[in-house]
């Protein structure tokens, strides 16, 4: 890529979008496009189609997608498969029609399967089946990277898909219905640690800027106790979903977005799709190759947020699959390789948090 060569980055506001974006204009790239939701629909095909008329970028990234935790792919199963669906076929297949020059395809590793080998080499995939409570979004995830290869294989293009693992960093979603693990659980120690205080006047500041369900800080006492409540948020205790036995692999998302420039810059299609008669498992997995329980994890958060209430779990939420941690030795001999550390990671976000 050239410094002025023009980047459409799908999704600049978000989580691994903003990231990108930041890394690349650290690296001096400055003709990068991005555009709102209000701006631009993803969904809607002919506005997608009109973008890409007149904005006939070189590179796209495709960060833009409808994510969320358990509770969410649980009760959401058709909005996620769905929009992803939607978003994937309308940037992808303009990318195509426009002769885009190489086009990076970010998936997740809930690609895998629910047993798959540990840690998850990207052979694992489609060999046995998915976990349940993500599965629409994982079989969006997997359409999308099929659509990458296939596009690649049957007309040329170079589109490249990457799997990264559990992300966490600067933009995170806090939402106590809709965010992934480590953010949802952050926010609802962080409020536990401001009840235990009853420190309604920090508690009410808080969800003026993010209302959960609806209700701001205009409530009383009595009523953010009630909505606290519901979310398992109480003076004494806080309680979490499932055993706290899973185990993760978590990525700071500026790590992740220093792996996706990387790949823009340096891996082509031609690198990862063998000499085999069939090719297939062309994508990457990005991740730091460490694990930790949930229990662990909440602890960690815990120690950054100060809060010294006590946790419970809740066993009769489901705890999702028991153990995920990518391999992720096609990236290091890519060339690339993690830098933040957990601990330094919580306790940056928890800091980002308290700012925002």
């Amino acid at each position: 890529m050239e410094k002025d060569s023009k980047i459409y980055i799908a999704g600049h506001r978000g989580l691994v979008g903003s990231a990108i974006w930041r890394v690349l204009e650290a690296k001096g790239y400055r003709n990068l496009i991005g555009r709102t939701h209000a701006e631009l629909d993803l969904m809607d095909q002919q506005a997608v189609r009109r973008f890409f008329d007149a904005e006939r970028p070189e590179y796209v990234v495709l960060a833009a997608a409808h994510v969320g935790g358990i509770m969410a792919n649980l009760q959401y199963r058709a909005d996620f498969i769905y929009q992803n669906l939607a978003i994937q076929q309308n940037v992808i297949g303009e990318s195509w029609r426009h002769g885009v020059k190489k086009l990076l395809f970010l998936g997740s590793t809930c690609i895998y399967p629910r047993e798959a080998p540990q840690p998850i080499p990207e052979t694992a995939l489609l060999t046995s089946p998915l976990e349940y409570t993500n599965e629409p979004y994982a079989i969006a995830k997997i359409a999308g990277m099929k659509m990458c290869e296939s596009f690649n294989l049957q007309y040329g293009t170079n589109f490249i898909a990457v799997m990264p693992t559990n992300l966490y960093g600067p933009r995170d979603n806090f939402d106590l219905e809709r965010s992934h693990v480590m953010p949802g659980m952050m926010r609802k120690m962080h409020l536990a640690k401001l009840l235990r205080a009853a420190d309604y006047a920090a508690i009410a500041a808080d969800l003026n800027r993010r209302p959960v369900e609806g209700c701001d800080g205009n409530a009383t006492p009595a009523e953010l106790d009630a909505l606290l409540a519901r979310f398992g948020i109480f003076p004494d205790r806080l309680e979490l979903w499932g055993t706290g036995a899973p185990i993760r692999e978590f990525l700071w998302s500026e790590d992740m977005a220093d792996a996706s420039v990387y790949c823009l810059e340096n891996i082509d299609f031609s690198h990862l799709k063998g000499d085999g008669p069939e090719v297939r498992n062309c994508h990457i997995n990005i991740g730091s190759g460490v694990e930790v329980t949930i229990g662990q994890l909440a602890e960690k958060v815990r120690r950054a947020v100060g809060y010294d209430g006590q946790i419970r779990w809740d066993a009769s939420k489901p705890d999702g699959t028991l153990r995920k941690l990518t391999d992720v030795s096609r990236l290091h001999s890519l060339g690339w390789r993690h830098k933040v550390e957990l601990d330094e990671g919580i306790d940056r976000l928890y800091r980002w948090y308290l700012d925002n």
